[in-house]
């Protein structure tokens, strides 16, 4: 079930043209949601700037103004919000239609002491546990249950969440985000160990630093919370969306067109850059806030020492992305070699592969979890269908490379994490068409 006023849309992609020129990326969607959530623990106005126009963004704002919040659209990327009574009746179509609306508990627990809520939606790629959200907010004195059809009860013990030292049993981030949430409210000291640090972590403790409450350790997986009685307001800015970027270097690189990304934060593409430098495609610098995916590149397929066929496999932050995955696949099938894609972390995402292979990709799905691709491929176009965000841009990606047209159904899925796709490819000189 989608958001109200979602359509579920398609894409027309004529392929066979490469993307050039220049695109502009959008705030951090992964930040947008936690951030917006955050307003939450404050009273005063929260000014949020550089926020992506995407569909979980509208979920989760039409989400706080069923808590009480007040909504200002300043333009198209900044928001004001002001809480209001934080105890509305969240529509359960819109809790189903986003994960992220599993980062209410930590702001609502720690303001309203207790929190009811259905089960939470969003991609499906593989079981999503809830198991160490419920262990960081019971470390900080609270009871969780979920009843016979998933509804989601916890409450606090006492009149208020009490500051704990945490081991998270994974590095989940948005369990880690709905723990740093509840602890900035929390009384005394926490400490969040196994912690998630990837940017968008960095940036909900950046804010909620801007807010008043102390943090240390942000950007390491020990973070040492120093709760408050109250927090005020704010004026914040999301960083850049590297998922996007990320989606854009593989865009530019499998279709062979030279592209100059605008808005990036270099310091969070280390370990894109290798990932990317394994299937042949390299980008530069080019000034503090862009970088340049050259027209001539390699295009090989990089073998280990020794000869031996190389792997790319995803890992919490700083490894290799797993949202990415999807991307570097089908960047794969039109480079020169083989290369084992090893997905660790979701039993399901790989399944959009046999897209890939209907459209002409050499692959072998080997199980749930690894891919071998051999390459290159000549894929043509195809019916398909987007089964989540990154798997679906992963589609676009395919039909540009494609030979002939492809329509992509369920573009809601990729609607949902990319900011005016269609408008930005059309820039880009390709072939694309959006319809309902």
């Amino acid at each position: 079930m989608t958001a109200k006023g979602a359509s579920m849309g398609e894409y027309r992609i004529i392929g066979g043209n490469a993307a050039s020129g220049e695109v502009q990326i959008s705030g951090n969607k992964n930040s947008a949601l936690p951030c917006l959530a955050a307003t939450l623990l404050t009273d005063e106005p929260v000014h949020l700037l550089n926020v992506p126009d995407i569909e979980d963004v509208q979920v989760m704002i039409e989400l706080l103004l069923d808590l009480g919040s007040t909504v200002v659209r300043e333009d198209a990327h900044s928001y004001t919000i002001t809480s209001g009574s934080r105890n509305g009746l969240l529509k359960r179509n819109l809790v189903e239609a986003v994960r992220g609306s599993i980062l209410l508990l930590g702001p609502l627990l720690a303001t309203n002491d207790e929190v009811r809520l259905t089960p939470p939606g969003g991609d499906v790629i593989g079981l999503r546990r809830l198991d160490t959200h419920f262990m960081g907010l019971t470390s900080l004195g609270s009871d969780c249950t979920i009843n016979e059809v998933g509804e989601i009860h916890i409450r606090c013990r006492h009149k208020s969440l009490i500051g704990a030292d945490i081991f998270l049993d994974e590095a989940s981030v948005t369990a880690t985000e709905n723990v740093i949430m509840a602890a900035s409210l929390a009384k005394g000291e926490s400490i969040i160990n196994n912690a998630a640090s990837e940017p968008h972590v960095q940036d909900v403790c950046a804010m909620l630093q801007k807010m008043g409450c102390p943090i240390e350790g942000i950007g390491s997986n020990r973070l040492r919370i120093k709760g408050q009685q109250r927090l005020g307001g704010c004026e914040f800015r999301l960083g850049s969306d590297y998922m996007e970027i990320g989606s854009f270097i593989g865009l530019a690189g499998a279709s062979g067109g030279q592209l100059l990304v605008k808005g990036v934060q270099h310091e969070h593409l280390r370990m894109i850059r290798l990932g990317f430098e394994r299937i042949g495609i390299t980008f530069v610098e080019d000034g503090p806030s862009s970088l340049l995916v050259p027209r001539k590149q390699k295009r090989i397929l990089t073998k280990e020492v020794g000869g031996h066929t190389a792997k790319i496999d995803d890992a919490p932050w700083p490894g290799f992305p797993a949202d990415l995955l999807s991307i570097i696949t089908v960047c794969a099938t039109q480079m020169e070699g083989s290369i084992l894609i090893h997905e660790k972390m979701f039993e399901s995402r790989m399944y959009f592969i046999d897209w890939l292979i209907r459209m002409g990709a050499d692959i072998i799905l080997c199980d749930p979890h690894r891919a071998v691709v051999n390459g290159p491929s000549q894929l043509f176009g195809s019916t398909v269908t987007s089964p989540d965000v990154r798997a679906g841009m992963a589609l676009v990606i395919a039909a540009v490379c494609a030979q002939g047209e492809s329509v992509i159904q369920n573009i809601y899925q990729i609607e949902r994490g990319y900011e005016d796709l269609a408008g930005k490819l059309q820039a880009l000189g390709l072939e694309i068409e959006r319809t309902e």
